[in-house]
């Protein structure tokens, strides 16, 4: 069987983008071929580089409304998307060509904190705020509405008494970094 071609799709540091392409560097079952960016300035551009990987800068414009990204994902034979930490929403041409094939990563437990602006700090400020006893991650498909799309995956972390943003962020990164990329791969082996 031919190795799967994923692309990643950032906007910022990229340090899950990272993780996930240092992950399938050591397996046969899937290849990230491409890194895609709409922020000129995000580190991911660099790690990608780091790593050998191709990396394409694009404008929010170039996603919404022209096929290039389109014709660069079908150049490269690109099967599975990952958004790593990717701010825009995906057009409904791409989801309607790579439907359920998309994933995505929410840092909080969907159905809660989720949708338009919940992203970053902004969940774990709303989370504590909240006087949530635990928060973590959700591996989910994503598709026409914000966060709303079937989970594939969850962990969860406790939030101590005293925790701030700060300290949920870190232990929620860890969870990313634990769990983000096994998750893909178990789905990927499910649906391929």
């Amino acid at each position: 069987m031919s190795c799967i071609k994923i692309a990643i799709f950032a906007s910022g540091s990229g340090t899950n983008a990272e993780n996930i392409i240092k992950y399938f560097g050591n397996k046969s079952l899937c290849e990230v071929s491409l890194v895609l960016c709409n922020k000129k300035d995000a580190y991911v551009t660099e790690r990608a580089r780091q790593l050998n990987v191709p990396s394409v800068i694009f404008t929010k414009s170039q996603l919404e409304e022209s096929s290039c990204i389109d014709e660069l994902l079908s150049e490269k034979g690109v099967q599975y998307i990952i958004l790593a930490g990717f701010l825009l929403k995906i057009p409904e041409r791409l989801l309607n060509k790579y439907h359920k094939r998309i994933i995505n990563i929410h840092p909080a437990l969907l159905p809660k904190y989720g949708g338009k602006g919940m992203h970053g700090m902004h969940v774990h400020e709303a989370v504590i705020n909240a006087g949530e006893k635990e928060s973590g991650i959700t591996v989910h498909i994503i598709d026409a509405d914000y966060d709303k799309g079937e989970t594939i995956f969850q962990a969860k972390c406790s939030i101590d008494t005293g925790d701030t943003p700060e300290i949920l962020a870190a232990k929620i990164h860890e969870l990313e970094q634990r769990y983000f990329p096994e998750a893909i791969e178990n789905y990927i082996l499910k649906t391929r």
